[in-house]
């Protein structure tokens, strides 16, 4: 009998039973009545038993009816269910990206919910992690990757810019200025909090403002400027960090520049990587597209912001900082 069961007519069966009635099974299923009432009484012939009985016009289940509903519809639901699982793999966008974890956390997160209410539909995966992607062994759809713009054979686009500034607590500062009245000075006797992933360190900076005075070893260091930033909020240093990451703590006051004598390092930091390949794909160049408008809406407001307090702002390529940081280090 295994060989001679009509699915067909099962299907009709399971669809009368759960909704308890000829008219609504055919409504469901969008064949006439009298259709599926046949392949009721076929699948009772072939089976050899009757299926439902009739009480007071009303279709009620038999012994054989319902061990047999209950084997039919628990089927019938998991086929509609691998069924939904298929059609929605089929029509789901996936859009698979690798950002640097603070710049994850502390820029796009934040902007995420824009990009997405403008491209719905798309499943979006964002792994924040410190290591390149490898393309060729990896399901990496782009990279939003913070470093100089130097990674040969793929394609790169600067999108965001750091603005580099040594960067303290209000409460901070007033001890350090009841130290020392110049900058320099006041440098010299603080606690610097050092980001050791960050493009450039102390050791560069403090070179290129002459002012080495033999510190090359920093009593607070951390690989990720998340926390740099917020232990340098909390008042326990002094931090040479970006604005881009520190933008919330600067407008609020929770972190202030260290002296307006100091100009602030622009230079492009954040870039989109990926093969030339993936260029051609619609998810990335759709959010290629908005990481241009966020990037330099944003880069503008850092601007506007830093020289609200009073700083200058000088801009660099990323190739001469590369070089200056090289000579720093020999």
């Amino acid at each position: 009998m295994g060989h001679d069961l009509n699915l067909n007519a099962m299907n009709y069966f399971e669809a009368v039973a759960r909704l308890g009635g000829v008219s609504k099974a055919a409504e469901e299923l969008g064949v006439s009545a009298s259709a599926v009432s046949q392949q009721i009484r076929q699948l009772e012939q072939q089976f050899g038993v009757r299926l439902f009985r009739r009480e007071k016009r009303r279709l009620i289940l038999t012994l054989d009816g319902e061990r047999l509903f209950q084997t039919t519809t628990q089927a019938f639901r998991m086929m509609r269910d691998v069924r939904s699982a298929i059609v929605r793999q089929r029509e789901n966008r996936h859009f698979i990206m690798r950002v640097s974890p603070s710049f994850g956390v502390r820029w796009l997160a934040p902007r995420l919910k824009g990009f997405l209410d403008a491209n719905p539909g798309w499943d979006l995966r964002v792994d924040g992690a410190p290591d390149f992607s490898d393309f060729e062994t990896e399901i990496v759809d782009l990279d939003l990757r913070y470093g100089a713009g130097d990674w040969s054979g793929l394609h790169q686009e600067a999108v965001v810019h750091d603005f580099v500034l040594p960067m303290c607590s209000p409460s901070y500062l007033a001890e350090l200025k009841e130290q020392s009245g110049d900058p320099i000075g006041q440098l010299l006797k603080a606690r610097l909090i050092d980001s050791v992933k960050t493009h450039f360190r102390w050791d560069f900076w403090l070179a290129r403002h002459g002012a080495m005075g033999g510190r090359m070893v920093y009593p607070l260091r951390f690989d990720r400027s998340n926390m740099a930033i917020q232990v340098a909020a909390d008042g326990a240093g002094v931090v040479l960090e970006s604005a881009t990451l520190a933008i919330n703590e600067l407008e609020r006051g929770d972190l202030v520049p260290l002296s307006r004598a100091f100009a602030v390092i622009k230079v492009p930091t954040y870039w989109l990587v990926c093969p030339s390949r993936h260029t051609n794909r619609r998810i990335v160049r759709l959010f290629s597209e908005w990481m241009r408008k966020e990037g330099s809406a944003h880069d503008d407001k850092t601007a506007d912001m830093l020289r609200s307090l009073g700083c200058t702002i000088q801009e660099e390529e990323s190739t001469i900082l590369n070089r200056d940081i090289d000579d720093a280090r020999q």
